[in-house]
């Protein structure tokens, strides 16, 4: 650790990893509503906050946990779970009356295509304004799970151990073919309930 009468500590959250402290500024700086999107190895997190003066107020929120009070039965990590979390914070954003945000990354790499911009393109998709280049989301079929029942044929052609790597479709009674129909039902279902 640096010593001297000139070195001053960081604070405790950017030591730790968890806040860019000056990205954060710019961002409260614009006074908007902050789009908050989290992603875990098996879920993603969905928020909008509002900052106010004695800290951040957390107005809507979503996970992929509770896709499964709308049907979802397939894991909770993959792109059409957070494109599917990023809709139902959105519904949730429009009925509760925001209606237009920033997003707010944190100090999560920015990766074209990647989980975050799914779910950024659900909450844009349910009717919330946020500015993002149309380049950075997923096409549409890996959006809907298209590319999941491709990997699916590739490996059942090579691996004999088909059902240990997609256990989680074979517990769901779900085959890798039908995904574009699972979430199209369960997008379906959360339009009714929100």
């Amino acid at each position: 650790m640096a010593k001297g009468p000139t070195y001053r500590v960081k604070l405790r959250r950017r030591r730790e990893g968890k806040t860019n402290y000056y990205k954060r500024r710019e961002l409260l700086k614009s006074g908007e509503t902050r789009a908050i999107i989290r992603r875990s190895t098996k879920n993603i997190r969905v928020q909008l906050v509002e900052s106010l003066s004695n800290g951040d107020k957390t107005l809507v929120a979503s996970s992929s946990l509770e896709l499964s009070e709308y049907g979802w039965k397939l894991s909770g990590g993959n792109i059409p779970a957070s494109y599917l979390t990023g809709y139902l914070a959105g519904k949730r954003a429009i009925k509760a009356g925001n209606k237009t945000a920033i997003l707010d990354l944190g100090l999560q790499r920015s990766t074209t295509g990647s989980r975050i911009y799914a779910a950024l393109k659900g909450m844009i998709d349910a009717g919330v304004d946020i500015s993002a280049n149309e380049k950075i989301f997923p096409t549409e079929d890996v959006l809907q799970g298209a590319h999941i029942a491709t990997i699916a044929k590739a490996v059942k052609a090579v691996n004999d151990d088909f059902k240990s790597v997609f256990s989680k479709y074979t517990k769901g009674k779900i085959t890798p073919a039908k995904i574009t129909d699972h979430f199209n039902s369960v997008k379906a279902a959360i339009e009714e309930k929100n």
